[in-house]
């Protein structure tokens, strides 16, 4: 949890006491910007060799001409989809996830400075990243009180962006109304 607020205390086996999603039950609205990784790299996915980096989101939004505001929605391209497809045993049982593309702990400068509400992403977090900490960018974020959007399917709003030429829109994101829950299904629309 966040401010302060020590997660054992809050999260207890009936749910959160603090900070749960019913508080978000008549949805998020906010200005999302999505930072399309693969098209500035000229490549249809990040791979292992190179994770997303900070200075990649810095150099990302610059090409793209968007600048992160307050309240903001980051949204975070990896090019998922299509590195499953290029890596189907990937998370597969023969295969479990030990290592994975995705944001660096490089990213959380970016993302702190950037003072964004929600961090929704398709790639999560790169394994193996060179600290003591397991999943560095989900262990720092909540400390925050940034939203977490996981495994989102980002290619279409990629697409869709990329035909309209812009990479900012309106978000909405509508989690259940879940008494005590720490995370929800979603559904999220961009509008342009």
């Amino acid at each position: 949890m966040w401010n302060g607020r020590n997660p054992d205390d809050v999260i207890t086996f009936d749910g959160a006491t603090w900070g749960s999603v019913e508080h978000w039950k008549e949805g998020i609205i906010t200005r999302g910007v999505l930072l399309d990784v693969p098209k500035f790299r000229g490549q249809p996915f990040v791979n292992m060799d190179e994770p997303i980096h900070g200075w990649d989101l810095e150099d990302v939004a610059k090409s793209q001409g968007v600048t992160m505001e307050p309240g903001d929605a980051l949204i975070v391209y990896g090019g998922r989809d299509a590195w499953n497809e290029t890596n189907p045993q990937w998370g597969s049982q023969s295969h479990p996830v030990r290592q994975r593309p995705g944001l660096h702990a490089s990213c959380l400068k970016f993302i702190r400075e950037s003072d964004c509400s929600l961090l929704v992403w398709d790639m999560m977090d790169f394994e193996p990243n060179g600290y003591d900490i397991p999943w560095s960018v989900h262990a720092a974020i909540f400390a925050y009180g940034i939203g977490l959007l996981d495994n989102a399917l980002l290619q279409p709003l990629a697409e869709a962006c990329a035909e309209e030429g812009r990479y900012e829109f309106m978000l909405t994101v509508n989690p259940l109304r879940v008494v005590g829950g720490t995370g929800s299904p979603v559904n999220p629309i961009a509008l342009f």
